[in-house]
């Protein structure tokens, strides 16, 4: 008896951004505030971090993380608003159009960290439109501004250190 093989279309199946997506970041800092969270940082970005801020590492510990279950994850504070900002998160006046408005702006933007440089590109947004969808609806760069591929998205998805 000869049994058929089954056509695995699955792994052939192109993911539902196959085509690319577009994103450009506007430093909102809507991905730095909201519910509670961890930015989760290696020991390389604790580094990174200590020689842009002119701290000994163990300074930049002490005064921007907590170890949470064994890793180390950026402080959060309280906003006016009663959200977690990320201890990075500063807000500063900006003049537009002759009027002064506040701007919330990443204070080591040089330096953030993998989980920051990644965004959105991240497996849970990646898991469907839908996903992808609900958090463009606070983030006003995705979906506009630059084109990324299919490879790109899936590089910096993948990433283990800072994407070039």
């Amino acid at each position: 008896m000869k049994l058929p093989v089954v056509d695995d279309d699955v792994s052939r199946k192109q993911p539902w951004y196959a085509d690319g997506l577009c994103f450009s970041c506007t430093q909102c800092g809507n991905c730095c505030t909201g519910a509670p969270g961890f930015v989760w940082v290696s020991d390389v970005e604790i580094d990174r971090f200590a020689a842009h801020l002119r701290m000994d590492r163990m300074a930049f510990l002490k005064k921007y993380c907590r170890l949470i279950h064994g890793k180390v994850s950026l402080k959060e504070k309280r906003s006016l608003k009663g959200e977690y900002d990320c201890i990075f998160l500063n807000e500063i006046d900006v003049e537009h159009e002759g009027k002064i408005r506040k701007k919330r702006v990443c204070a080591v933007y040089e330096v953030r960290p993998l989980q920051c440089r990644t965004w959105p590109f991240w497996d849970g947004l990646l898991a469907s439109k839908k996903a992808w969808n609900h958090a463009a609806e606070g983030c006003p760069g995705m979906n506009k501004g630059k084109k990324y591929t299919i490879e790109k998205i899936e590089a910096l998805r993948d990433a283990e250190d800072w994407p070039t």
